[in-house]
């Protein structure tokens, strides 16, 4: 489902953004953006984790990067020394946006409890920690998000932010050639007199469009006297005329005229390139300056090479408002492969994100980061190997946005 709204200035954007974020500052709960520690002061222990305490038992949690990995390592104590880890049994609980939700169960390693599985980005949940040691439970919960902010739908739907859903795409491979347009051998016509004689009317003019069997000139024919009429063959424009009135006409052609409502798009193509094309294939004909003037196949690939190597690619286009002239050059977008995904999402959602490829997740007025594993790509689409989940919505228009309002709010990357 795509939502499809209106995009402000970019100034206004900001102004739009900038109220909102003031006024929720005003409103006492800080900026909209939340950050790893809620708001509150975050005690550390020597290991640079979270310190969790609760009647003399405390519990030090922190996530760290193992390899490209990150799993919990805790390590307990009490308020005078370290505790043996195999005598503590922990769990903790990670409740992320949208439903999901990972348990971590840990075991004993050295001097410290290891968590039994590595925690997926991003590292933006809600925490429950459940801790036993000698019959006591403890247990604490706090939130600790990253990339993530709210922004109410009204603002957003001003700001021009535009979301879909992740889905199946079909991407497309393409190759870019250039050309030129050259009118169809068999709808140029050459119109000669039958026979030597004396031109004495025309009734065209140069570039005039003339009807199939419409009079273009009358010629005297010089033995008989008999008039005839000389007429057009074929619709289509004047592009030559080498007639005048009293011009004494012999078997030289006096009119030449070209039907344009369909031409040939004549494509080169250089070496590797040969391998990956194929009558059939579809091309999209755009001019210099990427203005989309036809479409259409190849129809025929020359068996032989021009004197620059280059091997012509023909492709009739219908063309019939006279848009592509002959000798015209155009640039060929041609699909060589077609490739159906189960899961993609536009180019136009991407944004970096610490050292990811991201796209930012909707829930409601809630916004947070999705790092992806990205596979094939085109110049709409990019296939999603992992990282988010079909069906989610994610932002597609403006969401340097999002980006923009995370960075603002300075969360950070601390567990």
């Amino acid at each position: 489902m795509k939502s499809s709204i209106q995009t402000n200035t970019f100034a206004g954007i900001l102004a739009l953004l900038g109220a909102f974020w003031l006024s929720a500052a005003h409103a006492g709960g800080g900026h909209a953006s939340v950050g790893s520690s809620g708001g509150d002061e975050v005690a550390h222990g020597p290991h640079g984790g979270r310190l969790l305490e609760e009647n003399g038992f405390r519990l030090e949690l922190g996530l760290v990067d193992v390899g490209t990995a990150a799993e919990y390592r805790a390590w307990p104590s009490t308020e005078s020394q370290a505790l043996p880890p195999e005598a503590v049994t922990l769990e903790v609980r990670l409740d992320r946006l949208g439903g999901a939700t990972d348990v971590v169960t840990f075991h004993a390693v050295d001097d410290f409890l290891r968590g039994n599985q590595p925690v997926a980005e991003p590292h933006s949940f809600d925490v429950t920690v459940k801790a036993q040691y000698q019959g006591r439970t403890y247990q604490w919960q706090y939130e600790s998000h990253e990339g993530r902010t709210r922004i109410p739908a009204e603002i957003a739907e001003e700001a021009g932010i535009t979301t879909e859903r992740v889905g199946p795409a079909t991407l497309h491979r393409t190759l870019q050639l250039s050309g030129r347009v050259q009118a169809i051998p068999h709808r140029i016509a050459r119109v000669a007199a039958p026979y030597p004689g004396q031109v004495t009317a025309i009734n065209v003019e140069l570039y005039d469009a003339v009807d199939k069997g419409e009079a273009l000139a009358t010629v005297v024919a010089r033995e008989s006297l008999r008039p005839t009429v000389l007429r057009a063959p074929l619709a289509g424009v004047v592009l030559k005329r080498d007639a005048a009135v009293g011009q004494q006409a012999e078997t030289d052609p006096l009119f030449e005229i070209v039907n344009l409502d369909q031409v040939w798009v004549h494509l080169d193509a250089f070496g590797k390139d040969l391998r990956d094309l194929a009558e059939g294939q579809s091309v999209t004909v755009r001019d210099l300056n990427g203005q989309l003037l036809a479409e259409g196949r190849i129809e025929g690939i020359s068996p032989i090479s021009g004197r620059r190597q280059n091997v012509h690619l023909r492709v009739p286009v219908e063309n019939p408002k006279g848009a592509l002239r002959p000798e015209q050059f155009v640039q060929g977008e041609v699909i060589v492969e077609v490739r159906e995904v189960p899961r993609a999402v536009r180019r136009s959602g991407l944004q970096r994100f610490r050292t990811f490829d991201v796209v930012y997740a909707r829930f409601g007025d809630t916004y947070e980061v999705r790092m992806l594993e990205l596979g094939a790509r085109d110049d709409t689409w990019v296939e999603v190997l992992g990282g988010i989940a079909k069906g989610t919505e994610y932002v597609t228009g403006n969401s340097f946005l999002i980006r923009a309002d995370i960075e603002k709010s300075g969360a950070s990357h601390d567990h």
